[in-house]
């Protein structure tokens, strides 16, 4: 079985197309590197928020425009995007049939144009779109707005197709992938074929060419006081895009590993290893035989046994619940489920965490 698959995901010796898995290889780097500098910029925010607050609360805003300086460098002088390069691969336009051009030359100015606004645009909108969608999600729940208002109507509508936009979008990826393995598409993905662009590996001559280009670089002059300026404008964005490029090329170890240490799965341990003691619980619990028990983990809401969605305290006990949970508890009993303390709807409280 082996032998019969291995012809799909393997390419030949003179094929210059990249197997598939260098292909989504490439694109799972990227999808890495945001989460992983976000939690870097949360831990910064955390420790300092009057300083590094900023960051945080413009995080998509600053990173769309470094990203978008990081693609225009690597477009410009090596026809790639950032992960592209870093696995030795290049764009060239679909219906180029003869010889590929160096990766120096650059890409057509329309494929150029259309392929940065695809790399850095379309991530943008589609991590807004989630937001969106998300905030909208916990609005229907606990909305102000009246069951008839047009705006009610509307939101619950948008939600309500969203799902299936998104299956399409995703399904249309899948399918674009198999067709690839197969052999019946020149893309593994959608955007490349907006773009007019199809994924190639880069050759001995390519590798030769951007060497000499960086030597070049380095050593050239110019005379004129406008060349001069450009050349300044020109270095100092490259200076900015090479650190960038250069960091993250010899960090993408270290930020996965911070991917890894910041997930929700060492949350745990992360803050018994750096949060201050906590107060011990209310002494007088009750022991009702109704009583809720405590949950072993603590994202857990001990009412439903399923991990909270809108986390809120009550404050006669300083217990937290999922919102639901803990207003239809109230309002039944008028107590705290653990403790058994008497308790009204005005002592619930929401909490907020920094990604509300």
């Amino acid at each position: 079985m082996a032998e019969l698959g291995a012809h799909l995901t393997a390419a030949s010796a003179g094929d210059d197309r990249p197997s598939i898995f260098e292909a989504v290889a490439q694109d799972s780097l990227m999808g890495a590197l945001k989460p992983a500098l976000q939690h870097l910029v949360k831990l910064l925010a955390e420790s300092n928020p009057g300083r590094y607050g900023f960051l945080w609360r413009w995080f998509d805003e600053i990173y769309v425009l470094l990203d978008l300086l990081l693609q225009q460098h690597y477009l410009a002088g090596c026809s790639a995007s950032f992960s592209e390069n870093f696995y030795s691969l290049k764009r060239v336009p679909t219906g180029e049939r003869r010889q590929h051009p160096l990766a120096t030359a650059g890409l057509p100015k329309r494929q150029h144009w259309k392929s940065l606004l695809l790399l850095v645009l379309v991530p943008y909108l589609k991590g807004k779109l989630e937001k969106l969608v998300s905030s909208l999600r916990e609005e229907d729940e606990y909305s102000i707005h009246p069951p008839s208002s047009s705006w009610k109507r509307f939101y619950r509508a948008f939600l309500a197709a969203y799902p299936f936009v998104n299956m399409t979008w995703e399904g249309w990826f899948l399918i674009q992938q198999l067709c690839y393995i197969l052999g019946k598409a020149q893309h593994h993905s959608p955007l490349l074929r907006l773009a007019g662009v199809r994924l190639v590996r880069l050759t001995a001559e390519d590798i030769q060419a951007l060497e000499k280009k960086s030597a070049g670089a380095a050593s050239g002059q110019t005379h004129s006081i406008k060349t001069q300026v450009q050349s300044a404008v020109r270095k100092a964005l490259g200076g900015i895009a090479f650190s960038l490029s250069t960091g993250l090329s010899v960090s993408v170890f270290f930020l996965q590993f911070l991917d890894w240490w910041y997930s929700s799965e060492n949350q745990e341990t992360i803050k018994s290893l750096t949060a201050l003691p906590t107060p011990p619980p209310p002494m007088h619990l009750d022991h009702r035989s109704g009583a809720a028990l405590l949950p072993k983990l603590k994202t857990v809401c001990p009412l439903c046994r399923k991990i909270r969605v809108n986390a809120t305290a009550l404050s006669t006990s300083g217990f937290v619940f999922c919102y639901r949970c803990a207003y239809n508890y109230v309002k039944t009993h008028q107590c705290c489920p653990i403790t058994g303390y008497a308790t009204e709807l005005q002592h619930l409280v929401k909490l907020y965490s920094p990604e509300s």
